[in-house]
């Protein structure tokens, strides 16, 4: 390639790389907050969470020649903020450590990536819109709350999701910066973190918190995203992604995290689409280069970590949650139409929703694990008491 034809997709990668940190950092710092991670911590685990997969989505999209990328789970993240189990940060990194190894065995063994993809669809979407609701819900709370700090940041997102959409989150993120700084006369950078920091955690053994996040953390993580990240790929053309690494190297990479505060790592779905779309370059053999370039991006905005952790920590919380919410507003229209698709299964799908959402909104939790599980047990039960009954019946007077 001629090094002007490397120029669109080195920028396309740029474009799905800021977009990917910007959309996503607050609700990582967020998540990791509701757990009991301190700022260090919370900035550790954005810096793991940025360097890990950009090393390795430049590692896949070079060696495949496929725009593979890598990302933090979003919807995991949005798990562990929901979480109602208490604050146990050590023991979320176990459950950390527990989500990166299931992901490890389905890449080893395909008969559990089968039975996770299968996990109904109106169970699964139910379980993750329940979720994402009551941050979705955060953006009128805030404009109720704290109006003259909310409209600003909630005008220009609706502004940029009319005219450029792809923007639309990193422009409200870019004016909470701004109402931040004027409202606290400033964010004191001087006592922050500015260069990268690693803030290592020795895992817990609450069993409850370790399975009761673990598992629909990696749930949503292989049903939200891997499953949607390899859509993506194959809607481009790109029909034989290496399944089976990509998840043994995302779950590996996630045991080596999660200690660090890494939650999980996964596909990406939208900025996976900005890569390996036309726009990255017309030519599909060509775009492996807008993987390399995103992951790079990725990899070196974790350089920001500890600036993007104080901006956030001086911010009020339902600010914070309310551009989080925003940035979730594509993911939860998604997953409550995928939900409710299917007629048959719409009261299945209700009851998910409705136990799932339970747990954020009141606060409750059943053994120490939260609602997401208690969701997903729930939703099929119901499903199977729902399936037609076939009854054997012989007519009267058949020989057997």
């Amino acid at each position: 390639m001629r090094p002007a034809g490397l120029a669109q997709p080195i920028f396309a990668g740029v474009v799905a790389g800021l977009t990917g940190f910007a959309s996503g950092f607050v609700l990582l710092i967020s998540a990791l907050h509701a757990v009991g991670a301190t700022d260090d911590q919370a900035a550790s685990g954005l810096l793991v969470l940025c360097v890990v997969p950009g090393v390795l989505t430049i590692f896949f999209s070079w060696k495949y020649r496929i725009p593979i990328s890598l990302v933090w789970s979003t919807p995991g993240a949005a798990v562990v903020l929901a979480w109602q189990g208490g604050a146990d940060y050590r023991s979320a990194i176990s459950a950390f450590i527990l989500c990166g190894v299931l992901i490890v065995i389905t890449g080893l063994w395909p008969w559990l990536a089968r039975a996770v993809t299968r996990i109904p669809k109106p169970i699964a979407s139910a379980m993750l819109a329940g979720i994402l609701f009551p941050i979705c819900l955060a953006p009128v709370t805030a404009m109720v709350e704290v109006p003259l700090l909310a409209l600003p940041i909630v005008l220009v997102w609706l502004i940029l999701a009319r005219l450029a959409p792809r923007w639309a989150v990193p422009g409200a993120v870019v004016v909470t910066v701004i109402v931040v700084a004027v409202s606290t006369s400033g964010v004191d950078l001087s006592t922050s973190q500015l260069l990268p920091v690693l803030a290592p955690v020795l895992p817990g053994l609450d069993l409850a918190v370790v399975f009761g996040l673990g598992i629909p953390i990696y749930l949503v993580t292989m049903a939200g995203q891997n499953v949607t990240g390899l859509a993506v790929l194959r809607t481009f053309g790109f029909e034989h992604p290496p399944t089976r690494a990509i998840f043994v190297a995302t779950g590996a990479g996630n045991v080596v995290a999660a200690p660090f505060g890494g939650v999980a790592l996964n596909l990406a779905a939208m900025t996976a689409a900005m890569a390996a779309g036309p726009e990255a370059h017309p030519d599909r053999d060509k775009r492996w280069v807008a993987g390399v370039s995103a992951g790079a991006t990725l990899a070196v905005l974790g350089v920001l970590s500890g600036v993007a952790t104080t901006v956030v920590a001086a911010s009020p919380p339902i600010l914070i949650t309310a551009v989080a919410g925003l940035a979730l507003f594509g993911a939860f229209g998604s997953a409550i139409t995928a939900a409710l698709e299917e007629p048959a299964h719409r009261i299945v799908a209700v009851i998910t929703f409705l136990v799932a959402v339970s747990g954020p909104i009141l606060g409750w939790s059943i053994a120490g694990i939260g609602s997401a599980f208690w969701a997903l047990l729930v939703g099929g039960i119901v499903m199977l008491w729902f399936l037609p009954w076939r009854r054997r019946t012989s007519p009267v007077g058949s020989q057997k």
